[in-house]
């Protein structure tokens, strides 16, 4: 799935905050992922960009509400600057299973 960052679909504007922008991020690859017949128990591989590592264990607080052990593989990356001034952004593997 591309990247993902914390719009909000109804409004196409970026919601305000890091906690709000990181549950959104979860919020928007579900939906995408669902939109293709999968859900985020068929992600493999989560790619996490942050503006501020400080901002790393709020990312693991809202991964263990969106997605159950095993957890996919991750990297978490410090970015300077992510599209529209967002604060994270999320990109994602799926892969089908049969």
């Amino acid at each position: 799935m591309s990247g993902q960052i914390g719009l909000d679909p109804a409004t196409a504007q970026l919601v305000e905050g890091i906690d709000k922008q990181i549950d959104r991020v979860f919020r928007n690859l579900k939906a995408v992922a669902e939109a293709g017949g999968a859900s985020l128990g068929d992600v493999v591989k989560l790619s996490v960009y942050l503006t501020d590592l400080a901002n790393f264990a709020r990312v693991n607080e809202a991964m263990a509400r969106y997605f159950s052990q095993p957890y996919p593989a991750r990297a978490v990356v410090g970015v300077a600057a992510l599209p529209r001034g967002a604060l994270v952004e999320a990109d994602a593997i799926i892969v089908f299973r049969t």
